[in-house]
C-alpha cells in the first residue's frame, strides 16, 4: 500500500490494543472486572481476552490498529505509522486458555401457590392492581414459593421464558436468575401489538410505576409498551425493537441520575448507530423523572400519591 510496507503493516497488527494503552496511555484505561478493562473516554468500549468491543456503538476488534482507526478515526496510513513509530518493541503474546465454568441451563424458580407477598410488597410501591393481575395472566410476574421474591419474566416473541429478575418483598434483594439472556427482559406489553409507542425504564418496577402514572392521570396507559432494561444496558431495547418493526417512537425513561443520564444518551446513540432502526423510529424522547420528586419513577409515582393523599385529607378536614 501507498505510505507503508508489508512489514510495517505486519508490526502495526503484532500490538493489541490493552498492550498499546498499557505501554502508551495508561491513563486511558479504567479496570471494569476481573480480567476486563474499559476506557475513560468511552466506558462501554470494553477490553477482554485479547479483543475489544465498543458496545454502544456495535464495533470491535483484536489489534491496536483497528482502534485507532474505528474508534480513534485515523486514516490506515497514519495508525500504521504511528504504531511503527513507538520505540519500544510489540509485547510477545501469550496465550492461555482461560478456565470456563459451565453455565446452569436457565430455568424458571418454582411458583408459589398464591402471590399475597408479591401484591402486598407491589401494591405498597404504589403499582395499580390491575396492572398486576394483567402481568400474572400474562405469566410474566408471580411470586417464587421458596423466598417469596417478585419474579419478572422475560419472554421471546414465540411466548417462551428466555430470561428472568427477582426482587425480595421483605428486604433489599435483587439478583438475575442464572442463566438468563439479556436480551429479553420483562415488558409490560400495549394492548395492540402493532402498537407504535415503547417507554423504556430501568427496573420492572419503574416501568409499571410508568404505566400507573399513565392510569393515574386518566390516560389509556395500555397504548404504550413498558420495557424494562434491568439497568442501562441497550441490548434488551435493541432486541424489542427488532422484535417489533411498528415501534416509531421511544420514550426513554431511566432514572433522574448520572448513570441514567448517560444511559439515555448511549441508548439514543444505539439506535442512532443501527442503520436500520434510525430510519423507522423517528421520534426519541429523553424522559426522567422530575428531580424534586426522586431519582426514579417508582419514588415519583410514590409522591405523587402521597401528594394526592395529603390533599384529600386537607379537602375533608376542611368540611
Amino acid at each position: 500500500m501507498a505510505g507503508v510496507t508489508k512489514e510495517q503493516i505486519a508490526k502495526a497488527k503484532e500490538w493489541d490494543l490493552l498492550s498499546y494503552l498499557q505501554a502508551y496511555e495508561p491513563q486511558e484505561l479504567k479496570k471494569s472486572g476481573p480480567r476486563e478493562y474499559c476506557t475513560r473516554t468511552h466506558d462501554s468500549l470494553k477490553i477482554s481476552n485479547g479483543k475489544w468491543c465498543w458496545n454502544s456503538r456495535g464495533i470491535g476488534g483484536r489489534t491496536a490498529l483497528d482502534y485507532l482507526i474505528k474508534v480513534r478515526g485515523m486514516d490506515f496510513v497514519g495508525a500504521v505509522e504511528t504504531l511503527c513509530g513507538y520505540s519500544a518493541p510489540p509485547p510477545v503474546k501469550q496465550t492461555f486458555t482461560k478456565p470456563t465454568k459451565p453455565q446452569k441451563p436457565f430455568k424458571l424458580p418454582e411458583a408459589s401457590r398464591c402471590a399475597s407477598a408479591v401484591v402486598g410488597y407491589l401494591q405498597d410501591r404504589g403499582i395499580d392492581p390491575e396492572l398486576l393481575g394483567v402481568c400474572m395472566e400474562a405469566g410474566i410476574l408471580y411470586e417464587s414459593r421458596r423466598y417469596q421474591n417478585c419474579v419478572f419474566v422475560g419472554r421471546d416473541m414465540q411466548g417462551n421464558a428466555r430470561a428472568a429478575s427477582l426482587r425480595g418483598t421483605r428486604d433489599g434483594f435483587r439478583m438475575d436468575v442464572e442463566g438468563s439472556d439479556k436480551r429479553y427482559s420483562f415488558c409490560l406489553p400495549a394492548s395492540r401489538p402493532d402498537c407504535p409507542r415503547l417507554a423504556v425504564a430501568e427496573s420492572p418496577i419503574d416501568a409499571l410505576s410508568l404505566a400507573t402514572l399513565v392510569k393515574l392521570s386518566g390516560g389509556e396507559w395500555r397504548d404504550s409498551h413498558y420495557l424494562s432494561l434491568g439497568g442501562t444496558a441497550p441490548r434488551a431495547m435493541i432486541q424489542f425493537l427488532h422484535d417489533h418493526p411498528h415501534v416509531t417512537q421511544v420514550s426513554l425513561c431511566l432514572d433522574n441520575d448520572k448513570a441514567g443520564i448517560m444511559g439515555m444518551e448511549r441508548l439514543e446513540n444505539a439506535i442512532q448507530d443501527n442503520p436500520e432502526l434510525s430510519q423507522r423510529v423517528k421520534l426519541i424522547y429523553r424522559n426522567p423523572p422530575p428531580a424534586e420528586h426522586g431519582k426514579d419513577y417508582n419514588e415519583f409515582l410514590c409522591a405523587h400519591i402521597q401528594a394526592v393523599r395529603q390533599k384529600q385529607y386537607q379537602r375533608e378536614g376542611a368540611r
